[in-house]
């Protein structure tokens, strides 16, 4: 049964060791050119170069969670509203809910897609570095046995590549090891905490929505500094490089599209006036002040109308040119 599964998941892995080899080694070949090619610098930067790639394709993913993370937010208040009415029938609770999620264009689970499917390809590189350092010789994707023995004995900042905090008694490599487990935790933590304090109105920061973005913010960075231990050193690149995208791409959109309600929205409200401030243009409040002056002025009465002198006949004419007394 265990080779069932092992030749199951193998045969899923085959088509992503092809891909992420391929990348990994495009930009090796670039990198490689400037820094030697069994230069642990052209390995990572490779790393990195592969992280950005993987990343700009997750970008119509990324979108997608932003807006289905806001209408989460938005709903709220109508969620609790169904609690409170059929929070005795747990079953018309879930329909009515669905409902919601369905009428709103909202899907719970999109938050959690660009993370699911980074899922194979950390898996993917994982197995390319580990199989490079126990042997190099069984060839995965482009991964020759010459590019996994460069690829094992790569060494920057004099770690390897293939070494973790656990697998080595060098207290220089368990220094970087740890520094990057620290940077993975910290930039995961700093990335969830930036969308709870300022995208996320009030009335989304208690009901079930609330508990699930604090489960997050405080499970992953836990779950990522235990297993950060036992990857390795080109891993952990990976993964913190991922992260400091997500979360410089979340403020980019947070500040240029903040959800109604939130103290970015409210911060970007105050930018806008600012800029119209420095562009000349007359604020709010000065607008609605010459609006009311303009309406409370007083109004000079219109003008009578021209009256058209009516017509005479020749008779009344000759009558008005006789004198008094004839």
């Amino acid at each position: 049964m265990i080779d069932f599964f092992q030749a199951v998941g193998g045969f899923i892995m085959a088509p992503l060791y092809y891909v992420i080899s391929a990348v990994l080694l495009g930009f090796h070949n670039v990198f490689g050119d400037i820094f030697g090619p069994a230069s642990g610098v052209a390995w990572v930067l490779s790393i990195i170069g592969l992280t950005l790639v993987v990343r700009i394709a997750l970008i119509p993913l990324f979108v997608k969670q932003i807006k289905s993370s806001r209408n989460m937010q938005l709903i709220q208040p109508k969620v609790k509203e169904l609690q409170k009415k059929y929070g005795h029938d747990r079953e018309r609770l879930a329909q009515e809910t669905m409902k919601l999620y369905k009428d709103s264009g909202t899907n719970p689970f999109a938050s959690c897609l660009p993370i699911l499917l980074q899922m194979p390809i950390f898996l993917a590189l994982f197995r390319l570095i580990d199989q490079a350092a126990k042997d190099p010789a069984v060839e995965r994707g482009l991964m020759t046995e010459e590019l996994n023995n460069q690829f094992r004995d790569a060494v920057f900042l004099g770690a390897k590549i293939s070494d973790t905090f656990l697998s080595t008694d060098d207290w220089s490599v368990r220094l970087l090891a740890a520094v990057l487990v620290l940077a993975m935790t910290a930039t995961t933590f700093l990335t969830q905490r930036q969308l709870m304090s300022k995208n996320m109105p009030a009335d989304a920061l208690t009901g079930p929505y609330a508990q699930q973005q604090k489960l997050l913010l405080y499970v992953l960075p836990v779950v990522f500094a235990v297993g950060g231990i036992a990857f390795p050193i080109g891993v952990l690149f990976y993964w913190t490089t991922s992260n400091l995208w997500t979360m410089g791409q979340q403020f980019y959109v947070i500040r240029r599209n903040p959800a109604p309600g939130t103290p970015a929205f409210a911060a970007k409200e105050e930018r806008d006036k600012a800029k119209a401030m420095r562009k000349g243009v007359a604020p709010e409040a000065q607008a609605t002040q010459n609006e009311l002056g303009s309406t409370t002025a007083v109004k000079e009465p219109p003008a009578a109308p021209r009256v058209q002198p009516k017509r005479q006949t020749k008779a009344q004419r000759q009558a008005k040119k006789k004198p008094k007394g004839s």
